[in-house]
């Protein structure tokens, strides 16, 4: 009796054991302490555009038809193909101010999704504000506005792209010998380019001497004049440095017209037809190219994001008064030579 009971105990618990472990068991993240949602991960940002509001982004501009400024209306274009979103490329054909001032205040009367502006004076600080107090972002391009209350500056790093063209002008003239720059005077992007310039040759080329700058206020009639009077002052000047795309046309005619071809070397910016065909002629030495359709481009998506997607940077970015953008994004440069040139143009 007493084996027939002590077998069956056994049996009892050979029986118990099993069914525990045929048991599903519990999860490892279902037995941990469970952490509230709100510390675990940020929550998506509610969104600064709702259905039914503008979906139209501007770029705001001048010189609209400056062969330079094609790759920013190219841009523009293509955000608003791939955001699915209508874009507005305003401002007026010359460098007038007064006018750009008034395109920009037309497109706040919009109430657009975005703008996006070309910061190529302070004056346009008051419209930039006015705009972001109104609940419409804004990113300047290309030029900085200083102490505006843009939300992020996307263009070339200016002081580098200087630099680049400082060294590629030192190397083609052998490290030695007067230049000339040439720029329009007072706007910031082309100043910090001139540092750029100054600074480079300052530190690695002490036997270059800038004997000039020249400010052709963006025309490549006043630019060839401008050198022409130089080089009468300056009959052994070595090499030109430009900082912005009329500049370099300039130079070149300059150049060409007094058959100095080969005798003063020329750096150049930018990638307008009329250079490309200047650098592949041997007038150019080179040209330090920016990536401009970027500009426009991610300039315009960062506008999307911040009303469609604002990243959490904190749990209430509002709240923390934290605009969840990039301060700055630097697009890049391109060194366009003989070698490369042809891939450049604009078909």
């Amino acid at each position: 009796m007493k084996h027939k009971l002590l077998h069956s105990l056994f049996v009892i618990v050979m029986l118990v054991t099993l069914l525990v472990g045929c048991a599903t068991p519990e999860s490892p993240q279902a037995a941990e302490t469970q952490v509230p949602q709100a510390e675990a991960t940020a929550q998506p940002q509610e969104p600064a555009a709702s259905a039914g509001e503008s979906q139209t982004y501007f770029e705001v501009n001048a010189l609209i038809n400056l062969p330079y400024f094609i790759d920013h209306r190219l841009g523009l274009e293509y955000a608003g193909k791939v955001f699915d979103s209508d874009v507005k490329y305003v401002g007026p054909v010359d460098y007038d101010m007064t006018a750009m001032i008034n395109a920009f205040e037309q497109a706040i009367a919009e109430k657009p999704a975005g703008i996006n502006v070309v910061g190529f004076d302070p004056a346009l600080k008051p419209s930039i504000d006015k705009a972001i107090e109104a609940g419409i972002p804004v990113v300047t391009l290309d030029a900085e506005v200083y102490g505006s209350q843009r939300y992020t500056f996307l263009g070339t790093g200016n002081y580098n792209a200087g630099r680049e063209g400082a060294q590629t002008l030192a190397e083609a003239i052998g490290g030695k010998g007067k230049v000339a720059l040439i720029t329009k005077v007072g706007q910031s992007n082309l100043e910090e380019r001139i540092q750029g310039y100054k600074d480079e040759f300052a530190a690695n080329f002490p036997d270059i001497e800038m004997v000039q700058i020249i400010d052709d206020q963006s025309d490549s009639a006043k630019a060839a004049d401008g050198l022409k009077a130089v080089l009468q002052r300056e009959p052994d000047l070595a090499g030109v440095g430009c900082v912005e795309a009329a500049g370099g046309v300039g130079a070149a005619t300059a150049v060409k017209e007094l058959d100095l071809v080969g005798k003063v070397q020329i750096v150049s910016m930018d990638r307008d037809d009329g250079t490309l065909k200047f650098i592949e002629d041997g007038v150019i030495h080179a040209s330090v190219a920016q990536k401009t359709a970027l500009m426009s481009y991610l300039g315009t998506k960062l506008l999307y994001y911040y009303n469609h997607a604002p990243v959490p940077v904190v749990p209430d970015n509002k709240a923390a008064g934290i605009i969840p953008l990039p301060e700055s994004v630097d697009t890049g440069t391109i060194i366009i030579t003989k070698d490369n040139a042809s891939f450049f143009y604009h078909k």
